[in-house]
């Protein structure tokens, strides 16, 4: 590949790292940030490296069987439990792309907040009718596109500030390589890692691998998701310049601070922009996961059809009554990449369980020892941490 070549492939790709830096990626590495300092960026680099891994493996398996992600699910699980396997992998792809959704919204919510003084629950509503308006039409594509360019901007805006912040290399590089989970962490450390490696966004890699060659997924894949995780990373420092509470406004102010009035009204938009990029990628993801895996050889499944338009409906119905029953943003927004982190484990499973079946796979796309040694580690630390998670949560019910 020539170096024009890399650059077009990256850029192919981006819509991965797009994907997950949104309100999520925004608010839960500024927390995080403003929190524990940068203590938790470890967790970013592993879940930058991990998203890498998964992308690979779930693009892998496309380009090795011709047939998607979800498709190899369906076919693979047969029968009764086969069913009952498929619909427990789309109900918890649906629940954590409902939660997502609700951050979504109020994340794009909060954005226009910060510059214009409207009822939020009147926003929640209208951002979805917008979203539902561009997924029924079928061609969210262009918008989703040119506000994705103001994600981008907020990105840069993101790596600019971080210089900003008085931390040394040394204590960057400890910081990324040594892990600590923080007293009162927990939440954000699963979050930090449900934000970055978001399942759905398995499904949608699979989709887009069709057309390429080996070389060229990897490449752009790795560039894109390096990209991502840097920016990520950036934020996290950034946050660490927010005193007191975190908030939106609080970010705002720090960054107004530091670069000046336009940094703040950058957020806003940057922030709306994300929200309602992910407001529309979030429920069009779902319908595809249930449509791959539900809708295999159904001519009802169409993209225009009532079954797919009613999943992308539901997931987004979820966000806004979430949205508008009054929950602060910013523990929703939390809450929701928390239980994308706890889903992962199952999601690895049954990439592992895929990527290494002989009647599916050809002997020479098939995971080696160190492929399969990886994708192990990256299930036991996602496992652990989502059961760590899930015993803290009932300790403190009880």
């Amino acid at each position: 590949m020539n170096f024009k070549s890399r650059i077009k492939s990256i850029l192919f790709w981006s819509i991965i790292s797009a994907a997950f830096i949104g309100p999520g990626t925004v608010t839960t590495a500024a927390l995080a940030g403003a929190s524990y300092g940068s203590a938790l960026l470890w967790t970013l680099l592993f879940a930058t490296l991990s998203t890498i891994v998964l992308q690979e493996s779930a693009a892998r398996i496309t380009l090795a069987s011709g047939m998607s992600f979800g498709e190899i699910i369906a076919s693979k699980f047969k029968g009764k439990q086969g069913n009952l396997f498929g619909w427990f992998v789309v109900i918890a792809i649906l629940s954590g792309g409902a939660a997502y959704q609700a951050g979504n919204l109020l994340g794009a919510v909060s954005g226009l907040s910060l510059q214009f003084d409207i009822d939020s629950k009147i926003l929640v509503v209208v951002i979805a009718i917008a979203a539902s308006a561009l997924l029924f039409t079928g061609k969210p594509k262009t918008i989703a596109n040119v506000l994705g360019v103001l994600v981008a901007i907020m990105g840069i805006l993101f790596v600019f500030t971080a210089f900003t912040v008085e931390i040394s290399l040394e204590q960057i590089i400890s910081s990324s390589f040594i892990p600590t989970i923080p007293d009162g962490s927990d939440l954000l450390v699963i979050g930090l890692i449900g934000t970055t490696i978001v399942p759905y966004n398995l499904f949608l890699a699979s989709s887009l691998s069709g057309n390429q060659s080996k070389n060229e997924m990897r490449v752009g894949i790795t560039g894109a998701v390096v990209l991502g995780g840097l920016i990520s990373m950036a934020i996290l420092l950034t946050g660490m310049l927010v005193e007191g509470e975190f908030s939106f406004e609080s970010l705002a102010r720090a960054l107004t601070e530091k670069a000046g009035p336009w940094a703040g009204v950058l957020l806003g938009f940057g922030l709306f922009a994300a929200g309602f990029t992910s407001s529309i990628t979030a429920p069009y993801a779902s319908a595809l996961t249930a449509q791959s895996v539900l809708g295999v050889g159904k001519s009802d499944w169409g993209s225009a059809s009532t079954k797919f338009r009613l999943v992308w409906g539901l997931t987004i119905l979820a966000g806004v009554i979430i949205g508008v029953s009054g929950f602060r943003p910013v523990p929703v927004i939390i809450m929701a990449q928390a239980m994308n982190g706890i889903l992962l484990p199952f999601m690895v499973i049954l990439i592992y369980s895929i990527i290494n079946d002989p009647l599916i796979i050809p002997i020479e796309d098939r995971n080696g020892k160190l492929a399969n040694l990886i994708l192990l580690v990256i299930c036991g630390i996602t496992a652990f941490l989502g059961l760590n998670n899930v015993v803290h949560a009932i300790l403190k019910t009880f």
